[in-house]
């Protein structure tokens, strides 16, 4: 971040001397856009709800009907959801040209595409009764993301489409969330035909993530230095980095590790001309008390509730002192799973430990040069991924 810092000050300086002026930058248009605004300008439509989840979150959820090579009128559709990962929002499904995003895939595919969106990130940000400047709209984490975030989103799917059953494809915290909602929700469960899984977390003793560093402080500590609200949203400062500054190719270096900060860098198979569209829309936010649910499971090793700190609070949530744990043996979907050998968040060890947790395995697929943000950035995720979702939904449904 600091060399990314140096660097901005350095082109306002001296950019215009040595030429590297806003005339120089190449920025692409969808790093001024919104969700909708790059689902339309691609050529897509789109449908937008506001989703209420029974403790009074509102999420914003997009749709995409159909796609630009599927007859409208074609139907019934089948039905796919997307869900996104940790300080991240469903832009990351639609953030590369058609052919190298999932979302606009599948609807080229005459699937019924439908992006979410967790409760705190850019585009969920609201509540019914609760301001996101008080406390209280941040005391969520991944247990309220399973329990209130999926089932409601999931049911108004269903109420839309009149589909029974759809398929649910989730990267990174996308999976956990899933791990946790499909494992204590058997009615949830039902409603899931195929469960592709992305990079999962559900074991990291093995992770190399840098957020780990931080669990070996106090929580005291960790609420000192951010809070006790947001964590890691969107600025204005973000947006000037992303489209005055990455959008030059002298800056594609810093920019790019940047991006990969917390994931490991994997330069060879991103495509940098795109920098700037990958961070016009990161990070996206989420609450303090959800990267604390991190710590916690870091410290642990377990895919726990969160612990309240207190067994009146403990007891209050949970009617039991300690936190329950979600015992993932219990999911019953037919899942499929792809994993990279270069992950530093979802280790090649920790997938060995996952594995044989999942009861129903339909599909599991090792790429040896993958590392996490691969699975949505990555330049070949079309050939590596993919194909290889499009094939099961096909075999599958």
């Amino acid at each position: 971040m600091w060399q990314l810092l140096a660097a901005v000050c350095w082109v306002l300086l001296l950019g215009p001397i040595c030429g590297y002026d806003e005339k120089r930058s190449n920025t692409n248009p969808e790093a001024n856009m919104n969700i909708s605004q790059i689902i339309s300008y691609w050529g897509y439509p789109y449908e937008k709800y506001d989703i209420v989840t029974k403790d009074g979150y509102i999420l914003g959820t997009y749709r995409i009907p159909y796609g630009r090579r599927c007859p409208e009128k074609t139907a019934p559709k089948p039905v796919v959801y997307l869900q996104h990962g940790l300080i991240a929002s469903a832009s990351d499904w639609i953030c590369n040209p058609p052919d190298n995003s999932l979302a606009f895939l599948l609807a080229d595919n005459c699937y019924d595409v439908w992006l979410g969106n967790s409760r705190g990130n850019t585009w969920s940000r609201k509540h019914l009764k609760l301001s996101p400047r008080s406390s209280e709209f941040w005391a969520f984490g991944l247990d309220e993301m399973a329990k209130y975030d999926l089932p409601a989103t999931i049911d108004l799917i269903i109420e839309k489409t009149g589909q029974e059953q759809l398929c649910y494809v989730g990267y990174s915290q996308g999976t956990t969330i899933a791990f946790m909602a499909f494992s204590t929700n058997p009615e949830l469960a039902k409603r899931i035909q195929i469960f592709f899984a992305l990079a999962p977390v559900v074991t990291v003793k093995y992770t190399q993530n840098p957020l780990k560093k931080l669990t070996n402080l106090p929580r005291e500590v960790i609420k000192v230095l951010f809070g006790d609200k947001m964590f890691s949203p969107y600025t204005s400062f973000n947006h000037f980095l992303a489209t005055k500054v990455c959008g030059k190719k002298i800056f594609h270096p810093v920019c790019s590790k940047f991006l990969f900060t917390l994931t490991g860098l994997d330069s060879r198979n991103l495509n940098m001309s795109r920098l700037d569209v990958y961070l016009s829309q990161k990070p996206a936010g989420t609450s303090v008390q959800t990267m604390l649910h991190w710590a916690q499971i870091f410290n642990s090793d377990r895919l726990q509730a969160f612990d309240w700190g207190n067994r009146g609070q403990n007891m209050m949530h949970f009617h039991q002192l300690t936190p329950p744990l979600y015992n993932i043996t219990k999911m019953k979907v037919p899942t499929a799973i792809w994993s990279g050998g270069q992950d530093i968040v979802a280790d090649p060890k920790d997938m060995e430990n996952l594995l044989p947790k999942v009861a129903n395995l339909i599909f599991y697929k090792v790429i040896p040069h993958y590392n996490h943000m691969d699975f949505y950035l990555g330049q070949d995720v079309h050939q590596e991924v993919y194909q290889d979702i499009i094939r099961l939904m096909k075999h599958h449904l």
